[in-house]
């Protein structure tokens, strides 16, 4: 019998795991999306976009067509916003801060306590210096930069200062990234006061982008050829808060008399950074516990 070698070999990549992610996500695509349907008008926080201005269409465009063919991994990120926003959104409405600032997270971390190779960290990606000065706890025991609520909340901080520094909500976005003095500086040396006529470095200069292109994809995911039931989402897992304000010597023992082992303790506090936790000043932590 004649072996079919192609398939044969797609055989051997499917059951070794190579290509498994690629075919899962196919399964939620309705077509394939190589030059996915763009808008013609966007807006980040209520400024709009210029779309008519052909360097910014054409910039804009480039990180639709990526993020949309990202199957994957935009499909992984939307499924993660399900779990994840409902956290975010009252926070950034409590501070003033608009709701297109929680695709800013996702453009930081795809929504996951993830470590930068700079050592930046969490949904928000602060640096040790950073997160302490917007009023975080960073130690060996504690890094609240894993903490999605106290991070959020730090991000605000940040956000709002730069809003009032710069008087433009997409300059605050760009300047999460650039820096504000790095933002400053350029305004100052190019003599302009709008994102879009700035010439900055190349991360900065598509960030914005990205995040309004992630804004796109995911609010509008079916025109993009993402197709999922609502049960396929990630939803939030009801917790209760445990307040501890004494030292825990053994979080280990610690998960067990609260009925739930390490691995789920670590799991909804990824804050916590060791096996204990030191507390001679009587702090009050807020510990999350599935219900």
């Amino acid at each position: 019998m004649k072996t079919n070698w192609k398939t044969l070999a797609l055989s051997v990549l499917v059951s070794s795991g190579i290509i498994a992610t690629s075919i899962f996500a196919v399964r939620y695509r309705s077509n394939e999306m190589k030059h996915p349907y763009a808008p013609t008008a966007a807006e980040f926080a209520g400024e709009p976009t210029p779309l008519h201005v052909e360097d910014v269409r054409e910039r804009f465009e480039r990180e639709l067509i990526v993020n949309a063919n990202l199957d994957a991994s935009t499909l992984l990120i939307i499924k993660r916003s399900a779990r994840f926003f409902p956290i975010i959104e009252p926070i950034l409405a409590k501070n003033g801060v608009p709701d297109d600032f929680k695709y800013l997270a996702v453009a930081e971390s795809a929504l996951m306590n993830a470590t930068s190779s700079a050592g930046a960290k969490g949904f928000w990606q602060f640096m040790p210096t950073t997160a302490k000065e917007r009023g975080m706890e960073v130690t060996e025991f504690v890094d609240e930069r894993y903490h999605v609520e106290k991070s959020t909340e730090a991000a605000c901080k940040y956000l709002l200062d730069a809003k009032r520094k710069f008087g433009s909500w997409t300059l605050a976005a760009a300047s999460y990234n650039g820096g504000m003095a790095g933002v400053q500086k350029q305004m100052d040396i190019q003599n302009e006061t709008n994102y879009y006529d700035l010439l900055l470095t190349e991360e900065t200069h598509r960030y914005v982008f990205r995040i309004l292109a992630l804004k796109e994809v995911m609010k509008n995911p079916a025109t993009y050829g993402f197709t999922f039931s609502a049960a396929e989402l990630y939803k939030p897992i009801p917790t209760k808060k445990v307040v501890v304000d004494t030292t825990i010597t053994d979080l280990v023992r610690f998960a067990k008399m609260q009925g739930i082992n390490y691995k789920t303790l670590k799991y909804h506090n990824p804050w916590l950074r060791d096996k204990k936790l030191p507390n001679l000043n009587r702090k009050p932590y807020e510990i999350l516990i599935p219900q």
